[in-house]
């Protein structure tokens, strides 16, 4: 039997990857083995997630984490190499953009096996992003690029992939099939919506996290500054990221704002099917809001998912507060038709048929 290993290390690439392992479980014609580097530590990723979640356990926990981009890059090298000696796979499958993802397909690009990048061709022209760095890269030396986008596509062929011995293929984003496979049960398995006594369309649903906001203090002063300001029309749910958290004690911020603690998936999904609009600076969570049928403000200067501020579901404020509820008052008028197909259907099947045909 034909062998893959797939490297992950965030929460949100073992959603996305879930979808890819029921489908290989089904089939039973390929062996997988899943490798986490640990990357992202979270309290939420415990045996209950897993089971929950009905996600293959991985076989092998590298526990790095905590460490500079070049010393953890360089580390997960080393130990992804190690297993990818023990295992001796086909191919070797990586997803999205981090220092795992970079990590593991250098491994095993180095040892000559295939390397097949989930979430291929996104760019946000922004080089400071570690992110971009890390897509871009494992881009180049990846066999098989499933792209999620027709922008993605083109984004490779702009930089001359045409003339690289790689495959280009849309395969549609593997997250829609996640958010529709959860959304169907998250209802019975998250009270979140009742503990906090929300009501639907009442509240927004916000998230802070990406560095170029947490570590600039103006920025983020701005950005909860219009928080604040819309909190004053509807309340604003704002799960706090540890890091943000942290950088606010440091520097004594204290905003008038509802603030819990990390969710889970399936208290996220509920928080976004019952919430009036997303405020974010995740990637994962603007598609997300656009699944679940709801408008976007990305606190961001650019995005990877163009299509969803060019057909108007998401709109790009930056970290200026007046814009932020500028937009918020926008779309509290504006309706939109969100059964547009931007993302593909199926898109479990399309992967594991292409990665079928490479193994």
């Amino acid at each position: 039997m034909k062998k893959i290993v797939t490297i992950l290390g965030a929460r949100p690439q073992f959603v996305k990857a879930a979808v890819l392992s029921r489908i290989i479980s089904k089939y039973n014609a390929i062996e997988e083995v899943i490798i986490h580097t640990g990357q992202h530590y979270d309290t939420n990723m415990s045996a209950v997630f897993f089971e929950e979640m009905e996600i293959p356990t991985p076989k092998y926990n590298l526990d790095i984490n905590g460490l500079s981009h070049g010393a953890m890059t360089g580390q997960m090298l080393v130990k992804i190499e190690e297993v990818l000696t023990i295992e001796k796979p086909d191919l070797v499958v990586v997803y999205g953009d981090t220092n795992s993802t970079l990590a593991g397909a250098l491994a095993a690009k180095k040892m000559n096996i295939k390397v097949v990048h989930v979430e291929a061709g996104l760019r946000s022209f922004n080089m400071r992003m570690p992110e971009e760095i890390n897509r871009i890269l494992t881009d180049r030396i990846s066999d098989l690029l499933l792209c999620p986008t027709d922008t993605a596509i083109e984004n490779l062929q702009k930089e001359g992939f045409s003339n690289f011995p790689s495959e280009i293929v849309k395969s549609g984003d593997i997250m829609k099939d996640a958010v529709e496979y959860y959304g169907k049960t998250s209802s019975q398995k998250s009270d979140i919506i009742s503990n906090l006594k929300l009501h639907p369309n009442e509240f927004v649903l916000a998230t802070i996290h990406r560095q170029e906001n947490t570590d600039d203090i103006d920025k983020l002063k701005f950005i909860f500054e219009g928080l604040e300001k819309i909190s004053k029309e509807k309340q604003v749910i704002l799960p706090l990221h540890p890091r943000t958290k942290a950088i606010l004690k440091k520097n004594n911020l204290s905003f008038n704002l509802k603030i819990i603690d990390p969710v889970g998936y399936f208290d996220m999904l509920e928080l976004l099917k019952n919430c009036n609009l997303v405020i974010t600076d995740s990637g994962g969570l603007q598609k997300e809001a656009f699944f679940n049928e709801k408008y976007c403000i990305i606190i961001r200067e650019e995005t990877e998912w163009v299509e969803l501020v060019s057909n108007g579901f998401a709109r790009i404020v930056g970290s200026d507060k007046n814009s932020m509820f500028k937009v918020f008052k926008d779309f509290q008028h504006t309706k939109a038709d969100f059964s547009e197909d931007l993302y593909g259907n199926n898109v479990g099947e399309k992967m594991y048929k292409q990665i079928l045909k490479l193994v």
